[in-house]
């Protein structure tokens, strides 16, 4: 909010041959600016405010993970997957305070990593205030968090450690900078207007840069781990190996649907400002609702679609078949949730439910297995979501969220020319680059150093009884002595 002005000349004039006409303008302007500055203060306040409240939303997703990838896996690798979901926001936590949020946003820098704001120095700053660093760290622990489904319960727990805080602290916060930072070389919002195919690239909550980075990491992670033992059978078939819990898988779905309200909306990062008049009923406020509304519709969209197509397929009504394709839907309308109609994003979420049903048909040929299929819906129906903005971002919306440079090219099937494609295009292909690049080679050394699996001991046993001291649930085989089983216990039933 722009500060008001008064000059006391011009009062002074208005108030004619009166005595003391100067003193009382002096004063009528000294209190005027005073008032003005509360209004300034004010506007700082309500942003910040709007700002932190997003960022706890973006963290309580951490549960919603938690829960989901708890229910995802058997029952004797819940308290491993539940110790590296803490661990994910623990680690991240330290090495982006550390490294990542000076590398993504350390601004002035180059077009390729930040150089600024190391351990938080020199802040707050004109820039930056403490509630936009809780945020971006709430997006980059999630990231971390994508990864650990894919290569849950047959991973080493020092792997965990190692690439949760490589990932927080080097490969996403450079690729933030990239596509967020006012210096990234094809951000949308680069400070010296010179964006990449006349547009830069529009992935407004992330897409590309969270959903993309950890799908591909996670992608990159269960391919050299290989398969968990008895997913597929001798002859190469695929065996279902179902989580233990679909409470629990719904509870996390709803949760991180809770969350992404603070994902998508908040990536808006403040909610006092106006488009054009001031004192109009519309504004930016206006545009947080409407791009609360299109993740939802993703959302339900995918969600109803995967339904009905998984009856068609399977012949069954699965649950977490239906939280999965919702998460799809999420995941695709991420990059474009600001800049598309209600209509798009129903469009959005029917393609992403597809492409995530598509997705694991290719994973079981390929003998590729994701617990929490985090490669497919999160790496696959986020590149979707980049593609999709790029033909259905509306050229008002496009204007609005990026006002310093009108004229930008908008989505192909709008109207707006072929130039936010290529640029989306670009996107998909430099995160596939880097992220393959850095965490793929990481993996690998983790693999010939003999840290990333786990032996077939322990993976037969479980890993929360091989490490982590015990069993989250008490349960006992049907030939288990009667004499030790305890009052409240679960029955291990074959499928």
């Amino acid at each position: 909010m722009a500060a008001l002005t008064c000059s006391a000349s011009d009062l002074q004039s208005l108030l004619g041959g009166a005595a003391n006409a100067t003193a009382a303008a002096e004063y009528i302007c000294t209190r005027f600016v005073a008032i003005s500055d509360h209004f300034v203060d004010t506007a700082y306040a309500v942003d910040n405010t709007y700002l932190l409240f997003s960022a706890y939303l973006v963290f309580a997703m951490q549960l919603g993970f938690a829960m989901l990838c708890a229910g995802s896996v058997r029952a004797k690798n819940t308290m491993n997957i539940m110790l590296t979901n803490v661990l994910d926001a623990a680690t991240g936590g330290l090495f982006y305070y550390l490294f990542g949020f000076a590398f993504a946003f350390g601004s002035p820098s180059n077009g390729f990593i930040g150089k600024q704001f190391f351990g938080l120095e020199s802040f707050p700053s004109p820039s930056f205030d403490y509630g936009y660093f809780l945020y971006q760290w709430a997006f980059a622990i999630a990231a971390a968090g994508i990864t650990s489904g894919s290569i849950a319960e047959r991973t080493q727990f020092v792997s965990y450690l190692i690439y949760s805080s490589f990932l927080t602290g080097l490969v996403y916060p450079i690729v933030s900078h990239w596509f967020w930072s006012a210096d990234g070389w094809a951000s949308a919002g680069r400070a010296d207007g010179n964006l990449l195919f006349g547009s830069g690239v529009i992935d407004f909550a992330g897409s590309g840069v969270v959903h993309m980075v950890g799908g591909i990491a996670g992608l990159w992670g269960a391919l050299i781990e290989g398969p968990r033992m008895g997913r597929f059978d001798h002859e190469g078939k695929s065996m279902a190996l179902r989580g233990h819990s679909g409470t629990l898988v719904v509870l996390g779905t709803f949760l991180l649907w809770f969350g992404w309200y603070g994902f998508n909306p908040g990536s808006f990062l403040n909610i006092l400002r106006t488009y054009g008049d001031v004192g109009s009923y519309y504004g930016q406020w206006s545009a947080i609702g409407r791009t609360a509304v299109t993740t939802t519709l993703a959302g339900s969209s995918a969600a109803l679609t995967t339904l009905f197509g998984k009856r068609m397929l399977a012949g069954n009504w699965n649950v977490t078949d239906v939280c999965n394709g919702l998460l799809g839907g999420f995941a695709a309308i991420t990059s474009g949730c600001a800049v598309v109609d209600p209509w798009a994003a129903i469009i959005c979420g029917f393609v992403a439910a597809w492409v995530l049903i598509g997705c694991n048909k290719l994973a079981d040929k390929f003998h590729y297995d994701d617990p929490l299929e985090a490669a497919q819906l999160h790496g696959g129906c986020g590149a979707w979501g980049i593609i999709f903005t790029a033909l259905f971002a509306k050229e008002t919306y496009v204007n609005e969220i990026f006002s310093g440079k009108p004229g930008r090219p908008y989505g192909l099937l709008m109207g707006g020319g072929g130039r936010l494609l290529a640029a989306h295009m670009v996107q998909i292909l430099v995160i596939t680059g880097w992220v393959s690049m850095t965490m793929g080679t990481l993996f690998w050394i983790l693999h010939k150093f003999k840290l990333l699996r786990i032996s077939a001991d322990e993976e037969m046993a479980g890993m929360d009884l091989t490490s982590h001291g015990g069993l989250a649930y008490v349960y006992y085989d049907e030939h288990d002595d009667a004499m030790q089983k305890k009052s409240f216990m679960m029955t291990k039933v074959d499928p």
